[in-house]
């Protein structure tokens, strides 16, 4: 360290005298004050237009921020990656693009199925029996790494598979009863549901704005119920039992598996095989192995063998495209998944009512095209 001392007129600098701590000499004053002394080292974070005035008065002075050594603060570093945010990305839209084209085909490919065999319980059941299947091989073959959860997971979970099955069964009696198009408008009207058992039984409160977006989801899925050419008391009360069942499986969701730390892919087919196990028994009780075995024959001696590829497909199908989904939580914030819940809801209204050639009246669409934007503005209005 070099020490240093001012005068009037000249900065002089010794060479010879060194010492391991500095002394600074006031430069405001000419002489009367004694050196400064500190004992640790000081590190200068600015040292623009620093000069030292022969003039005892200097109008100009830059403040110059000091630290000591020993306590210098780290500096704060963004570095951003372009290739690492597009490959990001590259892989949403590539999760939103799966999940659109598996829920168009698996809607088309269940529908079938339903015209061909109506028995939604069993339909239900195979699609949750070939996503448990899928998984476990996928555990026993380690393509897949197996979760590690406790009792506590399960018991957490429990809640939350009894409001998914009755929301799964629910949307496919809906679908075996009215055309998949209107199902999925009134299943746009999740989010009314959602608000409304959050305030009433929940007591939460919501800014204005979300309660305004409600009215066009909720005038726009009674416009469309009501210009229905093929309405069905059964399908409607479906899809509507759909959407209560599922808005109490998020709820459930939230509340009971903070803290447990599970991939999407292992949550859903946790959920799946849990699922399984409830509904099994209410699937026999309710339709039961003769009603199957009758209705199977019929679907085979009018579609033939390519009745069987189509209830493989519309089971792996449902598995795949609901896996996607939660695998797209991890990487995506709720309002990017609610705005691709929405596209994917439009997709399948247009694919199917182009592929099945439902009749659709002017009136209807228009209330099909409110009640979606309803749930878009929805989406923005819960964010802010």
């Amino acid at each position: 360290m070099i020490s240093s001392s001012v005068t009037n007129s000249k900065l002089l600098l010794p060479r010879s005298q060194l010492s391991i701590q500095p002394t600074i000499r006031n430069v405001e004053q000419n002489m009367g004050l004694s050196l400064l002394s500190f004992k640790k080292p000081l590190y200068l974070s600015c040292t623009q237009n620093f000069s030292l005035l022969a003039k005892p008065k200097r109008k100009n002075v830059t403040q110059c921020q000091a630290y000591e050594a020993d306590r210098s603060r780290p500096s704060e570093i963004n570095i951003e990656l372009p290739d690492e945010e597009a490959a990001q990305k590259v892989k949403i839209g590539l999760y939103f693009a799966t999940w659109w084209a598996l829920n168009v085909v698996f809607n088309i490919y269940n529908k079938k199925v339903l015209n061909a065999f109506p028995y939604p319980w069993l339909t239900s059941t195979l699609s949750l029996a070939a996503g448990s299947l899928i998984m476990l091989i996928s555990w026993a073959t380690r393509v897949a790494e197996a979760p590690k959860v406790s009792l506590d997971f399960w018991k957490a979970l429990f809640p939350v598979a009894v409001a998914h099955t009755i929301g799964h069964v629910a949307a496919t009696v809906s679908m075996s009863k009215v055309a998949v198009s209107f199902t999925h408008i009134i299943k746009s009207g999740e989010p009314a549901f959602s608000v409304l058992v959050s305030r009433f039984l929940l007591g939460e409160a919501f800014p204005m704005q979300v309660y305004l977006s409600l009215l066009p989801i909720i005038g726009g899925c009674a416009l469309a119920a009501v210009t229905e050419l093929n309405f069905n008391m059964i399908g409607f009360m479906g899809a509507m039992i759909s959407n209560l069942a599922f808005v109490f499986r998020n709820i459930f969701s939230k509340k009971g598996m903070n803290g447990m730390s599970v991939s999407g892919m292992n949550y859903y087919a946790c959920l799946s095989m849990l699922s399984l196990l409830i509904l099994t028994p209410f699937a026999i009780a309710v339709e039961g192995p003769k009603l199957w075995a009758a209705g199977w024959q019929t679907a085979v001696s009018q579609i033939g063998p390519n009745f069987v590829w189509w209830v493989v497909a519309q089971s792996v199908l449902y598995h795949l495209y609901n896996q996607v989904s939660y695998m797209s939580l991890d990487q995506i914030s709720p309002l990017t998944f609610s705005i691709g819940n929405t596209m994917k809801r439009i997709s399948v209204i247009v694919s199917s009512i182009l592929i099945f050639h439902t009749p659709l009246q002017p009136i209807n669409a228009l209330g099909a095209a409110i009640a979606i934007l309803g749930t878009f503005i929805y989406s923005q209005a819960k964010e802010k």
